[in-house]
């Protein structure tokens, strides 16, 4: 009979443990959604909103900068709130913004909404992973970790663009938003209904303001020159040299008030002396640019160069989700039932997306998604071997009481790999455009009988349709135009793509390095520390 009853409450406890941490994956979802809601549908929120390119940007800045804001915040805010009640209210949170946004066309609205959406999204991915893993022991983190991934990462890139794409065309944007609703109720109801190995608050810290505000005004600065610049054209705008001296300012000044605080300032810095943790915030830095990047690269030439549908471009990375979560739980496998060491799988994952964003490099005006799709199955597969093992890397040796900073820290780092490397790619494209249109134009004269001939032929069959000879010679020279700039655009992208690969080539030696300057520099002082106390 005590058998019996003790194998009922361990199953009650492994059912409400699942509860939790499908719950927390639900919740990812939400933030996955809301963040990727402006990649597809920009066109038709302008048009609704009747908002000019300047004041839209606002809204996709908006969410950024406060997200980063959010990662900042959560270690106060866990040391100061019941975790289970903070998650679920930012869930709430984040699904009635959501739910406002779908039923308002103000523009000064939906970025007041963008902005608690952010600060929420952000929330919620710092506290769902710590309390994940100060819930449970750390010998079930490489499978626990791997089903947050699927929320937090793979759903963002792979799940959530297809679903946009899907409401776009079938519906309106305003469906986007609305699909957060259902999808923040169950996850609510399931955290209230599963009464698992919540975990106790962190130690609490006196919150540090001064610094809070000075990274607030760094992160918004910064957010909006990384996201605007390249349309502005980095610093021949004032705007953008402006912003970026108040960031920078801003940052050296937090970084000086982060020291004299003496270790009651907003971040822990002390994490740094980890050399996993180093490694690990360095390689996610490296990562979040290709993630972000090739997320950015792949649609926007789905989109702008093969003239793919939304429902089509967010369908183009759907089938690399299936590789991803694969990858993820065999990765999850390997490491906690074979005690494969994470870093044994950051080569296998660089490696893979380097080979595949060489293949998308290849891509022409005529590729289709039969031409892309292995390259894109393997940036997925690559992608779930290299986020597994440098999570696991920085997390793994950090007590509790460092680990909520550390997630909040490398979370940003991620992000603003991100926005780096989208910047980046965005003004590598746009510059190249220009010059492959001018390098090909200097080359396409009326002198050169294959360019007479189309204009011949072109000018022949558009008159034959009842066009007069000189609108026809005229319309043949521009169609010729579009052909040439649109030439130069699939050049720009396949140079973008070879770039996120070169990222790695030059990338991959540097990380080595410095994993062996870390290892070093962590082995000698661990020497060190008993010279010293055998001294004392």
């Amino acid at each position: 009979m005590t058998t019996a009853v003790a194998t009922t409450r361990t199953r009650d406890r492994s059912a409400a443990g699942a509860l939790l941490v499908v719950g927390i994956v639900l919740a990812m979802l939400t933030e996955a959604i809301a963040s990727t809601v402006l990649s597809l549908g920009r066109g038709d929120i302008i048009g609704d909103t009747y908002a000019t390119p300047d004041e839209f940007a606002w809204l996709d800045v908006g969410y950024t900068a406060f997200k980063l804001i959010g990662f900042m915040a959560a270690s106060a805010l866990l040391s100061r709130v019941n975790p289970r009640s903070l998650i679920i209210g930012a869930i709430l949170v984040m699904g009635t913004a959501c739910g406002i946004a779908a039923i308002t066309a103000r523009l000064d609205l939906l970025v007041a909404l963008r902005i608690i959406q952010g600060f929420s999204g952000g929330t919620l991915l710092v506290g769902g992973q710590a309390i994940i893993f100060l819930a449970y022991p750390r010998s079930h983190q490489p499978i626990l970790q791997a089903l947050f991934a699927i929320g937090a990462v793979v759903a963002a890139a792979t799940i959530a663009p297809a679903l946009q794409g899907w409401l776009l065309d079938s519906q309106s944007w305003t469906w986007i938003f609305f699909s957060v609703g259902p999808v923040a109720l169950a996850a609510a109801g399931l955290l209230l209904i599963g009464d698992g190995p919540w975990p106790a608050r962190t130690p609490h810290r006196r919150f540090d303001w001064i610094g809070f505000s000075l990274i607030s005004v760094t992160l918004f600065c910064f957010t909006y020159v990384l996201s605007q610049g390249s349309r502005w054209d980095w610093f021949e705008e004032p705007r953008i040299l402006w912003l970026t001296v108040i960031g920078t300012a801003g940052l050296l000044t937090f970084l000086g008030q982060q020291v004299l605080a003496g270790g009651q300032g907003l971040l822990d810095f002390t994490l740094f002396r980890s050399d996993d943790f180093a490694f690990a915030f360095i390689v996610s830095f490296v990562a979040g640019a290709a993630l972000f990047g090739s997320a950015y690269l792949i649609p926007s030439f789905a989109v702008s160069v093969l003239a793919f549908r939304p429902t089509d471009a967010g369908l183009l990375l759907l089938p690399s989700g299936a590789l991803f979560i694969g990858s993820l739980l065999v990765a999850a496998f390997l490491m906690q039932a074979r005690h494969l060491p994470p870093v044994a799988t950051v080569p296998f994952g660089i490696l893979m997306i380097m080979v595949a964003m060489w293949m998308l490099s290849g891509s022409t005006s005529e590729s289709g998604a039969d031409d892309m799709m292995a390259a894109i199955l393997l940036r997925g597969l690559g992608l779930g071997f290299l986020f597994l093992s440098i999570t696991l890397i920085a997390f793994g040796q950090l007590d509790s009481g460092h680990l909520v900073s550390g997630i909040g820290l490398f979370n940003a780092g991620r992000q603003l790999g991100g926005l780096i490397g989208v910047a980046g790619l965005q003004t590598l494209i746009d510059h190249n455009v220009v010059s492959n249109a001018a390098v090909l134009g200097a080359n396409i004269t009326a002198g050169i009988p294959a360019v007479g001939e189309r204009l011949t032929t072109t000018t022949a069959m558009l008159a034959a349709r009842g066009m007069d000879a000189a609108a026809a010679g005229r319309a043949a020279t521009a169609l010729l135009g579009r052909v040439v700039t649109g030439q130069s655009t699939v050049i720009a992208f396949d140079t973008a793509f070879n770039a996120v690969a070169l990222l790695f080539v030059f990338a991959a030696p540097v990380l080595v390095a410095i994993k062996i300057g870390l290892h070093k520099y962590a082995a000698k002082h661990a020497a060190r520390s008993p010279e010293a106390e055998g001294l004392t």
